[in-house]
Formats: structure tokens, sequence, C-alpha cells
């Protein structure tokens, strides 16, 4: 059993974008986050040691050195450059347009990718990527917020408010760019059912995709901290994998899984051990939509 057979997933609608695969590239830009500089604050998000999530990020390479390097190591014609570490939104748009078109330059380069916060999105910087996107680009906004729930945020020091990410996915639907949501499912004090709800109002408010990722417990980080103290309980594989069906099966069909769980490696990993490899927790979840119903089942 394959996730596609149940799941509206990235690749899918790549190939269905483009005609054949397209590989997402990573980079890191050297940007830095307004909850880490000083100017919302200086420690980050609790859960956060961004090197856990790109492999990328004490490099030295310029951005067309990232993508050839990373061209190397896959199987794919088209790529698309995946702006990943931190806040790809948060310079002056001069600087940005520099850094998105020296990727766009690169040989087959069919597209951006930007991850960023609700809180860092000028109508400048939308206006620009909406300007790649008119040139037949395919652009995609990926905006974190990880939970709908006021408390929680303000309890993993997020630094902005769910009425942010309203206002942010207002904007961008007013430039029809993609939007990607990336929700944690097992954020301190949540339970199934906040997941739950969190999910429901993305949609109400719209979004073309999603990102689900468990929550990890990482080196750097100031979780790190409170596990050791044993002040963090963690979702096992099963809690996750069955959580995690729920809400694909409660998602419309048309709204494109960019990844339905997460990865780090040792020794940034603390916990769970599970998220050392991503495979196993996905054929959990594959199974239980095999049992249950694939994605949008759970809507009729």
């Amino acid at each position: 059993m394959q996730l596609d057979q149940y799941v509206y997933t990235f690749g899918q609608y790549l190939r269905q974008r483009f005609n054949e695969k397209v590989h997402k590239l990573s980079i890191h830009a050297g940007f830095t986050c307004p909850n880490r500089d000083g100017t919302l604050g200086i420690g980050g998000c609790t859960f956060c040691n961004n090197a856990s999530f790109n492999s990328e990020v004490k490099t030295n390479k310029n951005i067309s050195e990232q993508l050839s390097s990373a061209k190397e190591n896959v199987r794919a014609k088209k790529y698309l450059a995946y702006f990943q570490a931190y806040t790809n939104t948060y310079a002056e748009v001069t600087a940005l347009r520099q850094m998105y078109e020296e990727a766009l330059q690169s040989n087959n380069i069919v597209g951006l990718c930007v991850g960023t916060r609700p809180d860092c999105l000028p109508e400048s910087v939308l206006s620009l990527l909406s300007s790649y996107q008119q040139q037949g680009y395919e652009v995609w906004l990926e905006l974190g917020l990880q939970t709908a729930n006021d408390v929680t945020l303000q309890r993993i020091n997020r630094g902005h408010n769910f009425a942010a990410y309203v206002d942010a996915v207002k904007r961008i639907q007013q430039y029809e760019l993609n939007i990607c949501t990336h929700l944690i499912v097992g954020l301190p004090g949540e339970t199934a059912q906040e997941s739950f709800d969190t999910l429901a109002k993305v949609i109400d408010l719209g979004c073309e995709g999603l990102k689900l990722h468990p929550l990890m417990i990482v080196k750097g980080s100031q979780m790190a901290k409170q596990w050791k103290n044993g002040l963090l309980s963690i979702l096992t594989a099963d809690e996750y994998a069955e959580i995690a069906a729920e809400m694909i099966r409660h998602t419309p069909k048309e709204i494109v899984f960019h990844r339905v769980s997460a990865t780090a490696k040792w020794p940034t990993l603390l916990a769970p051990e599970w998220c050392n490899n991503r495979w196993p927790v996905i054929n959990q979840i594959v199974k239980h939509l095999n049992e249950k119903g694939g994605q949008g089942s759970g809507l009729t």
C-alpha cells in the first residue's frame, strides 16, 4: 500500500502540473527570524533548532552552488527551490528579489517554495512573489502556524497569534498565491481534539496545501531542557499515526499534503526515537487510512 493511494501528495500534484517528476531542493539563504534577533524575542520558538530540519544550515555555499550540489543527488530534471531555514521573507524586498532570482536563474528551476511566518509578509513581498507566478513559475508560501490555539502559541513562544495567520491568509489570497500551512501535532498541553480544531479553522479560511509534523525534541531547543526535566510528554508513533490519519480523513480531497510526518537525525534528535525514520510511521498512517478511508472520507 502506498501513501498516494489514500492521500493527494505533493509528488502527485507536481506530476500533474509538469507531466514529470519534480524535486524540491532545500536552500539555506542566511535568514534569521524576528523571534530570534530581538525584534519579537531572542529565544525563538521553544521547539526550534532549525538545523534539525535543514541539512545546509552550516553551509558556506551561495544559493546557486547549493542548488547545483543538490541536483547531483536526485533523479529529476525539474526542480523547485525551497527556501527553508528560518524566515525566508524576513529581509528588504530588494535583497529578497536578488536571492529569489538567483535561484530561479539556476538550470531547470521551475518555481519557489518559501518558508515563512504569518507576521513577516508585507505587501511588497507578496507582490514580488506574485510577479514570479505571473511569469509561469510555481510559487508556494509555506506558513508556519503550528496551531490555531492562542494559549499554545504563547506557551511555545511563537511570537504571533492566530489572528496574524488569518490576516496573512486573507492578504495572500488577494494575490492568488498557493498556501501550504504547517501544523504540529502533539504540542505541549494540546489534545488530539485541539489538532482537529486547528485543522478545521485552517480549512475554513482556505489553503492549497498542508504539512503535518509530530512534535520532536531536538538539541539546542528550549523544549530539550523541559523534556530532560520530565516536563513534556511525547506522542508514540501509534498515537501520532492515528491522529494524522484522522486529520487527513477530514481534509478535502483537493488540498495537497506536502508532508504527513517529519524526521530528524541523531544526534540532533532527542525524542521520540521513532522520528529518526519516517517510513514506519507513514506505513502506520497508511494502515489507518486503508481501514477507515482515505483523504476526505471523514467529511461525508
